[in-house]
């Protein structure tokens, strides 16, 4: 099945967040109520053809900021040979690295992130730190960069003046498309949000990804957007699905 069209109908919801009256949440049900998972291992064809075992891990993750490096470093020294296929190197040589635009990011070795362990590695493939957590009862997003555990939601803030003079902080919740990337996204041989192929899940967005969101957003902010998804589940119609949840029946 194609990937689907980025410019589809979707419902949105706002309210204000119960733990901080000056914030108000806006969120794609459209998306969170959609059947999406993580495919990688399971048909995931990777974001470059030539490349179909990296799944979207060939270019190396950005860091969001000084303390998303360091969790990153300090989940790292965690990891034995038997955990990371590239654990030499990269406590030889570092696993970070500067891109041309000055931004620090994950290492790139032989084609792809330092923490992608190949396919026939004793420990597994895909990613180490990832693998680790699992392993060890732990949340991928205490040990992975933010923007690998965040993908495919996206969190936006934006500053809004209401009429009356007064104003809040809009925290939007949305799908991560190809445009999240700007040009560089619509170079990509493969994207998994918008594919039907990745729109298998059982549990909707919100629930599959509960503890993604409520990183994101808070737990009081989450227990109203779950009964705001629960709600809209039980009344949407075929045209608020999400178009790839809909290809894939």
């Amino acid at each position: 099945m194609p990937e689907v069209p980025l410019d589809f109908p979707r419902t949105w919801v706002e309210f204000p967040d119960p733990a901080d009256r000056k914030q108000v949440l806006r969120c794609d049900l459209t998306w969170l109520t959609s059947s999406w998972t993580c495919i990688f291992g399971r048909g995931c064809p990777g974001v470059y053809a030539d490349r179909p075992d990296d799944g979207c891990c060939t270019l190396g993750a950005h860091f969001a900021d000084k303390a998303d490096e360091k969790r990153v470093k300090k989940a790292m020294k965690a990891l034995g040979p038997d955990d990371w296929e590239y654990r030499d190197t990269g406590r030889r040589d570092g696993v970070v690295e500067v891109d041309d635009d000055g931004e620090r990011k994950t290492r790139v070795v032989d084609g792809a992130c330092v923490f992608l362990n190949r396919p026939g590695f004793v420990g597994g493939e895909g990613c180490a730190l990832h693998g680790w957590a699992l392993r060890h009862d732990t949340e991928p997003l205490e040990t992975k960069p933010d923007v690998c555990w965040q993908l495919p939601i996206r969190r936006r803030y934006r500053d809004v003046e209401r009429t009356d003079g007064s104003s809040y902080l809009e925290i939007t919740v949305e799908e991560y498309d190809r445009s999240g990337w700007g040009p560089g996204g619509h170079d990509l041989d493969w994207y998994c949000s918008g594919n039907s192929e990745a729109h298998v899940a059982t549990d909707p967005v919100y629930v599959g990804n509960r503890a993604e969101l409520v990183a994101l957003i808070g737990e009081p902010a989450y227990a109203v957007l779950a009964d705001l998804c629960a709600e809209h589940l039980a009344t949407r119609s075929r045209l608020t699905l999400h178009p790839a949840t809909r290809a894939a029946g």
